[in-house]
């Protein structure tokens, strides 16, 4: 079993199917994700996560949005750490940085 795990921000968006790749109900997706997003937010919950930026969501091979690949921890699955992400990333949204 590997020890670490992946995360593509559609796991998480509200606006993607459960075909095209969402992971959690649309009740408890968020609206908008980045990469950048999910990094903070998994380091956050105390998580060791590494941004790849240049890596492709197989079921979206044409966008380049890369993904986090996540350390994980004894205890915790897959789908609770991608609920306990989108909790996090609905308390403390990002801040959008602009001019």
């Amino acid at each position: 079993m590997p020890d670490h795990f992946f995360v593509y921000p559609s796991y998480l968006l509200r606006r993607t199917s459960r075909r095209l790749g969402r992971r959690l109900p649309q009740t408890s997706a968020v609206s908008e994700a980045t990469v950048e997003d999910l990094l903070q937010a998994a380091k956050a919950l105390g998580f060791e996560a590494t941004a790849e930026a240049d890596k492709q969501y197989p079921r979206e091979p044409f966008h380049d949005v890369g993904r986090v690949k996540v350390t994980k921890k004894k205890g915790v699955t897959k789908t609770v750490f991608l609920r306990q992400l989108a909790d996090e990333l609905r308390l403390h949204p990002p801040s959008r940085g602009g001019a």
